[in-house]
C-alpha cells in the first residue's frame, strides 16, 4: 500500500523525515526532491565493478548545464531524509521523462530505514539543459509487511554527498574506501610547472652565456 500525501504529512517527524519539507513539493501520493547544484562525472574510459572509478565533480552554473548524451550523470537531492518502518521508493518524473531524462530508473527501491541524501542516476536521451534546485524526482512511501529490520550500517547509509557506485566492497576489494576524485585544475598546474622548468632553465643558461 502506498501513502497518500495526507499520509505522509501526517506521519512527518515520525516513521518519515524530509529535511526541508516544503508543502509545496507535496503531491497526492509523493514528494518531489530537488536536484543540488553539484554533479559527478566517471573518468575511466572502462568502468570497472571489482575497483573504485575515478571520477571528477561538475557545478551547474546559474545559468544551467548542458547534459551530453552517453554519459552518465550522478547527483543527488537537497533534502536529506530518514524512514522508519517504510520502505521508501524513488521515481523520476514525467515532465522530466518527456524531454528524455531517466533519473532514477534501475534502482528505485530504497531500504526500509535508510538515512540520508539521494545519489541519483541521470541520462541524458539527448542534449538538454539542467539546472540546480530543480524538482528532479519524487519519493513515495509503502507499508511493509511482516518483521521489519532496518537498514543500519550499509555501505550507503547516512551518507550526505554523491556518492559512486561502491559494489567493489561486496567483491572483497581490501583497499580502505577513497574517493577516486580528480583534480582537474591541481593537475593543470602540476603540468604547467613541469613545462615551464626547461624554458626557464633555458633562461638561465642563456643569462649566463650574456654576461
Amino acid at each position: 500500500m502506498i501513502l497518500s500525501g495526507e499520509e505522509i504529512r501526517a506521519r512527518m517527524g515520525k516513521e518519515i523525515s524530509i529535511t526541508p519539507f516544503c508543502e509545496d513539493s507535496l503531491n497526492p501520493n509523493s514528494y518531489n526532491l530537488t536536484l543540488h547544484s553539484e554533479l559527478l562525472v566517471y573518468e575511466e574510459v572502462v568502468l570497472d565493478v571489482r575497483e573504485p572509478n575515478r571520477f571528477r565533480r561538475i557545478q551547474i552554473p546559474d545559468e544551467g548545464l548542458i547534459l551530453s548524451p552517453g554519459q552518465l550523470y550522478l547527483g543527488r537531492t537537497v533534502e536529506y531524509t530518514e524512514t522508519h518502518h517504510l520502505v521508501p521508493m524513488i521515481e523520476g518524473r514525467s515532465s522530466l521523462a518527456r524531454l528524455g531524462l531517466f533519473v532514477h530508473c534501475a534502482s528505485g527501491f530504497g531500504d526500509v530505514g535508510f538515512c540520508g541524501h539521494w545519489t541519483i542516476e541521470m541520462f541524458a536521451v539527448q542534449p538538454l539543459r539542467i539546472y540546480g534546485g530543480i524538482r528532479i524526482c519524487q519519493i513515495a512511501y509503502h507499508e511493509l509487511v511482516g518483521d521489519v529490520r532496518e537498514y543500519s550500517n550499509g555501505k550507503y547509509q547516512h551518507n550526505r554527498d554523491i556518492q559512486p557506485s561502491l559494489m567493489y566492497k561486496e567483491l572483497g576489494y581490501t583497499r580502505e574506501y577513497e574517493q577516486l576524485q580528480l583534480d582537474f585544475d591541481s593537475l593543470a598546474s602540476s603540468c604547467q610547472q613541469e613545462c615551464d622548468e626547461p624554458y626557464n632553465q633555458g633562461r638561465r643558461r642563456s643569462s649566463t652565456y650574456s654576461v
